[in-house]
């Protein structure tokens, strides 16, 4: 038995991590309590205690959350049976102020930082591992039954977490880790659900506009901003200061999900926090990035900014940076015509934090687009190891 259990308190083996512009705790499988071990209620009690949610003022201070979406989360990981791969990923977004845990996506960020947890974790044999150079690390991540390759860079037979690799919406710089997403689409690979690379949205109250609706990544709808009244230059303050702008998005991302096909009455959407995502695109313009860094317009292909748990984040998910690059590879959908139309196998967009480059192979199969590979870089390392403790009554 790998944790520990005193009078009052649990001890259980734990890595805190950062991945990309989120962080969170991570777990091997096997280290935690056996009735966690398995999905259901004791798990995502045992994660909400962790995280210190649900927390009615929306701080976690008792616990490992940041009290922001990019920094409430859990990550499980366990050698994998499946055929071809190293690990099994399973991602759990953890609601900062209601008692519940969404396992209905990935967190494309903490990915990059599922290789090197893997590694420091023993789930990859040794022999595999280089003295120099970089080893790819294959997951299944279990969330959304998707294989994801991580290309973790060693040095000295020890992960590299150090060097010079600059990642907008991260402070310091690391060492680059290449994250691939293959064949990102849900499904059969068809990417939009509707079947359009444009659809009408209609929203009781907020009016008609277009929407392009992609499964790649993460589910997402992309608007065009100006059509919700927006430049697509807007910071987090712009929009998690205004509470009309908040209630238009949730109500937008309820729509869509039921447009999407993930919900069957709109009252589901609110148990399905992390997915879909809304976000909105515009063409090229120049901003002063929440960092005091100047984005010029020559900079970048797009604008992209997105919501996550309903705020706007204060850089780009993961998942949705994903679903940025398919729709791009694509001509005609709303985030290919902001950056510019025509076929591309890669852009530049501008979030709240910077910029970030993403690259995807798409080709049209039978009349359906399909993307079979997403790319990108991103960065990871160890912040904390050891235990985290959670009170013994944490499963009464």
């Amino acid at each position: 038995m790998t944790y520990s259990t005193s009078q009052s308190q649990m001890k259980i083996p734990a890595t805190f991590m950062r991945g990309g512009t989120s962080k969170g705790v991570f777990f091997n499988l096997a280290d935690l309590p056996p009735q966690a071990q398995v999905a259901g209620k004791a798990r995502d009690q045992l994660l909400l205690r962790v995280i210190g949610s649900p927390d009615p003022y929306a701080k976690q201070i008792d616990g490992m959350g940041g009290a922001t979406s990019s920094t409430s989360k859990t990550v499980i990981v366990s050698k994998s049976n499946k055929a071809g791969h190293d690990v099994d990923y399973l991602f759990g977004q953890v609601s900062i102020d209601k008692p519940f845990v969404d396992w209905s996506g990935n967190c494309g960020n903490l990915s990059a930082a599922v290789g090197p947890f893997a590694i420091h974790a023993g789930l990859i044999a040794k022999e595999r591992i280089p003295e120099n150079g970089v080893i790819a690390v294959r997951v299944w991540q279990l969330n959304i039954e998707k294989t994801i390759v991580i290309q973790v860079p060693v040095v000295n037979g020890c992960v590299q977490e150090t060097g010079a690799f600059e990642l907008d919406g991260v402070t310091f710089p690391a060492a680059e880790i290449q994250v691939d997403f293959m064949d990102p689409a849900e499904g059969d690979g068809s990417m939009f659900p509707t079947g359009n690379l444009v659809d009408e949205l209609d929203v009781p109250g907020i009016g008609m506009f277009n929407a392009t609706l992609i499964n790649a990544g993460i589910p997402t709808i992309f608007i065009d901003a100006e059509a919700l009244g927006y430049s697509g230059t807007e910071l987090q303050g712009d929009i998690n200061n205004d509470d009309k702008a908040l209630a238009m998005f949730e109500r937008i991302r309820a729509y869509g999900a039921l447009k999407i096909g993930l919900i069957s009455h709109l009252d589901e959407a609110e148990t399905r926090q992390h997915t879909p995502k809304v976000a909105f695109v515009s063409k090229p313009k120049s901003y002063l990035s929440s960092s005091g860094k100047t984005v010029a317009d020559g900079d970048v292909d797009l604008l992209v900014r997105a919501l996550s748990m309903g705020k706007l984040h204060h850089a780009m998910m993961g998942t949705a940076a994903v679903a940025i690059a398919a729709a791009a590879s694509v001509p005609g959908t709303l985030v290919n015509l902001a950056a510019g139309g025509g076929e591309k196998e890669s852009v530049t967009f501008g979030h709240p934090s910077g910029t970030l480059k993403v690259g995807a192979q798409a080709k049209q199969v039978q009349q359906h687009w399909v993307v079979d590979k997403v790319m990108m870089s991103r960065s990871a390392r160890i912040l904390m190891e050891g235990a985290v403790r959670v009170p013994s009554t944490v499963f009464e």
